[in-house]
């Protein structure tokens, strides 16, 4: 089926001293997006997809259920390609905005959320924050007033080879090896999975991989900590005072160099960015750059809001949670902790065996992801 693209955007209205995206007016917020369908026909119902930094008008699942006959829309948050700022209350802001223009550009009466990878928890801290509006502020105690939103709940939520949060995730590759964040190439050889003598090997003990997960949370909450206290201090100058920092190390995760850890049909020694090794130092790491709120909001472990597994205790709309067997970025465990953690009574789990993460290496099991998603749709009235 012949599909067409067409990139449109829209603009809103918001008042902040800081800014936090490079160019564009003051007082004013734009964000572009995608609608991608079918060059004939018409529906009811808009797929809407998004993620923080959003890039992904063209994943192939996307294409592919344009060409299945649905109209999808694929909206970039106002931090497109930079997360370096990046506060996800306002992604949120971000996507209501999205939800009601749509409806009223183009006239959908129903919006089923596609939360692919990042996008899954952003999805779920949407429809939780749309149903049950409690946030007016930012972890840094910005404002952010979700509840004046009049946020519009979606009919449906999609978790499509999704991981829990950008915070969660993070801490799971956190390197645990760094003890000091101004003398991160100094590591303890006995957390340093990449150190020939390190004393810990694969296939790694129990004992070792507790250790490792403490540790990794434990930095990330020193993080958090050093965040906070330099924020104070700022504040005490002006309230909008920010600082940008850099956090080494953030691809080390036991997962990468022992296949024994969250099994799964992915490939050992190998990462969504490469050789773990290299990318854990690489410049295009999680969270490499970042600012004190960004922080806050996107990266720590305690304070983020855009939790999966407790904004999906709050969804109770229809879901549906895909699993790819062999991602190398969202492992099993995400996908069933996500699945578990849904309040929804209509919720459906799905294995896609032998798909990486974007359908790239095995685009021949990209019919069978289409299926999954527009089967589940078409049972629940959503043409």
């Amino acid at each position: 089926m012949a599909i067409v693209r067409e990139p449109y955007g829209y603009s809103y209205a918001e008042k902040s001293r800081l800014k936090e995206t490079y160019g564009g007016p003051e007082g004013q917020v734009f964000v572009e997006c995608m609608r991608i369908r079918p060059d004939t026909g018409t529906s009811k119902t808009a797929i809407l997809f998004s993620h923080p930094i959003g890039g992904g008008s063209f994943l192939p699942l996307v294409t592919a259920l344009a060409r299945a006959g649905r109209h999808v829309i694929y909206c970039n948050t106002r931090y497109r390609g930079n997360d370096t700022a990046l506060i996800l209350e306002k992604c949120v802001l971000d996507l209501g905005a999205c939800i009601a223009d749509l409806k009223t550009r183009f006239g959908y009466e129903k919006v089923v959320l596609g939360g692919w990878s990042g996008g899954g928890s952003l999805s779920l801290f949407y429809q939780d924050q749309a149903t049950r509006p409690t946030i007016t502020l930012t972890p840094a105690g910005d404002a952010a007033d979700l509840v004046a939103a009049g946020l519009q709940p979606a009919d449906g939520v999609m978790l499509l080879a999704a991981h829990i949060s950008r915070s969660v995730t993070l801490t799971e590759w956190m390197d645990p090896s760094i003890l000091d964040e101004d003398r991160p190439f100094e590591r303890d050889r006995t957390l340093n999975i990449y150190a020939a003598d390190c004393p810990a090997q694969p296939p790694y003990s129990p004992e070792f991989v507790a250790r490792f997960r403490e540790a990794q949370v434990e930095r990330n909450r020193r993080i958090t900590a050093r965040v906070r206290r330099t924020l104070a201090e700022l504040k005490t100058v002006d309230p909008d005072m920010e600082r940008p920092f850099v956090v080494h190390g953030t691809m080390c995760d036991v997962r990468w160099t022992d296949p024994a850890q969250d099994p799964s049909d992915r490939r050992p020694g190998t990462c969504y960015l490469g050789e773990p090794r290299i990318a854990n130092d690489g410049p295009v790491g999680l969270a490499r750059f970042a600012t004190l709120r960004s922080w806050l909001s996107q990266w720590s472990y305690d304070e983020s809001r855009a939790h999966g597994e407790k904004n999906a205790a709050n969804v109770t709309c229809p879901s549906l949670t895909i699993n790819n067997t062999a991602d190398l970025a969202c492992t099993p465990s995400h996908a069933r902790r996500l699945h578990a953690a849904l309040a929804s009574g209509d919720k459906t789990y799905v294995d896609i065996e032998g798909a990486d993460h974007y359908y790239m290496e095995r685009p021949d099991l990209l019919p069978k992801a289409t299926a999954a998603v527009t089967g589940w749709l078409d049972e629940r009235g959503f043409s």
